[in-house]
């Protein structure tokens, strides 16, 4: 069970900071008393509408004057940050206590899940074992706390974001981070979206039980809701170290960040903010989180001024532009005969859940990608000051709007805080909808 629950239509500031003294208190109690070596694990800059950077600033300064503190952003293969987006995202905190991890050269492996346990969770869709690769830094120095801050959303991935994500993606090696998104793809994104326990995180919940027992760890949850002024405001806590403190936190999200149509959508106009998201990468949460609700021939126009690659790293990035988003079945066509799909195989499968197969458009709005780019890997183009000023996102409110000439749409201004879905696609899937 949670150590505490907190659930109002809104949390304010105040009140966060509150409760944040309440998790030290509670984990004084019941980890150690009076921690000397404290490590911090966040978000990265991608989830900063979160609020959850200004909540590690608070958990460090509550801290700072007794122990060493130290912040690693769980970046899983993003980029990581600059000196100043740590600023911008984590405040007062010293730039030199927050540390990049390292993907590819910062990890050690501890275990793995076997292909049989995978077999048996994707019902065969992945048979391949994982490789529990984790990052050094948390895996081999001591540690008196370990405190996972973060988002409990619908994700693509994992059906709801955080919890043991943090450790599994967040901090993980390149195998891991290439079995799990192949794995995650395989089962299907539509069937991902918006359940309480996927295959793979039953995966990550039974490598967590058996390799990360010993760390003295817990998790603060966070729950974000549009409230009537439509401002996206904090509306759950929930601090525990176990299962159920995921579990809490995800059904909350679940009653207040799925929304549920009737008939699909013929046009979704939305934006991925210029400060966030910066790559099609991130930027795709857009297509990944309203693909349910769009109708078959339907548009989605995404505004994204920030946006000025398609993959995280240099590698990632040529390979969106080798291959594009064409769609699952030649994707995996191509995977099978082709060593670099086989070798960044999270890259493949991000290309499998970017893509519209073919049943609606995509159309981006990029702040500095040009037509040819956009259009490269199979996505429409649109400019952006056109599109903005067709469109006017600024005095748009979430839900139906309607442009000077007539034209119906509706208009999301975070998609990465929901999902939206026709009731049909959400409870009529092959993979069910977890209702307990």
């Amino acid at each position: 069970m949670p150590w505490f629950s907190e659930r109002a239509t809104e949390i304010s500031w105040d009140q966060l900071e509150s409760l944040m003294e309440q998790t030290v208190a509670q984990a004084r109690r019941r980890i150690c008393e009076r921690p000397k070596r404290v490590l911090l694990l966040p978000p990265d800059i991608t989830r900063m509408h979160s609020g959850a950077g200004r909540l590690t600033e608070m958990l460090y300064r509550l801290l700072a004057d007794e122990a060493e503190i130290h912040v690693i952003p769980t970046l899983g293969q993003h980029e990581p940050h600059t000196p100043e987006q740590n600023r911008q995202m984590f405040g007062s905190i010293p730039n030199e206590r927050i540390h990049a991890h390292d993907w590819r050269n910062g990890c050690v492996e501890v275990g793995e899940v076997s292909g049989r346990f995978m077999d048996e969770a994707t019902q065969g869709a992945a048979d391949w074992p994982l490789p529990i690769v984790l990052n050094r830094m948390l895996m081999r120095e001591p540690w008196d706390w370990i405190i996972n801050i973060g988002h409990v959303v619908p994700h693509e991935v994992l059906g709801f974001a955080n919890h043991n994500k943090n450790y599994f993606i967040g901090l993980a090696g390149k195998d891991l981070i290439c079995a799990a998104h192949m794995a995650a793809a395989s089962w299907g994104i539509e069937n991902n979206l918006g359940n309480l326990i996927t295959p793979l995180r039953a995966c990550f919940n039974r490598a967590e039980d058996e390799y990360l027992g010993e760390l003295p760890d817990f998790y603060v949850q966070v729950v974000l809701a549009r409230n009537q002024q439509d401002r996206l405001v904090h509306t759950g806590v929930h601090v525990g170290d176990d299962l159920e403190t995921y579990l809490a936190a995800a059904r909350q999200s679940r009653d207040e960040n799925i929304t549920l149509f009737d008939e699909p959508l013929p046009k979704i106009v939305c934006v991925m903010q210029g400060d966030e998201f910066f790559s099609t990468w991130v930027a795709n949460k857009s297509v990944y989180r309203t693909r349910m609700a769009l109708a078959d021939g339907g548009e989605l126009v995404v505004i994204a001024p920030g946006l000025k690659r398609f993959g995280e790293q240099p590698e990632v990035d040529a390979f969106i532009r080798k291959y594009g988003y064409v769609g699952t079945p030649r994707i995996t066509e191509q995977y099978r005969k082709n060593a670099d799909m086989q070798d960044l195989a999270h890259a493949t499968a991000h290309l499998m859940h970017g893509s519209s197969e073919g049943r609606f458009k995509v159309t981006y709005a990029p702040g500095h990608l040009t037509k040819a780019e956009i259009e490269g890997v199979n996505f429409s183009y649109a400019d952006i000051n056109d599109t903005i000023a067709r469109y006017q996102p600024a005095r748009c409110k979430q839900g139906w709007n309607t442009t000077s000439d007539g034209e119906r749409f509706y208009f999301i201004p975070t998609p990465s805080a929901g999902l939206w879905s026709t009731r049909d696609k959400l409870f009529n899937r092959p993979s069910g909808f977890a209702a307990d």
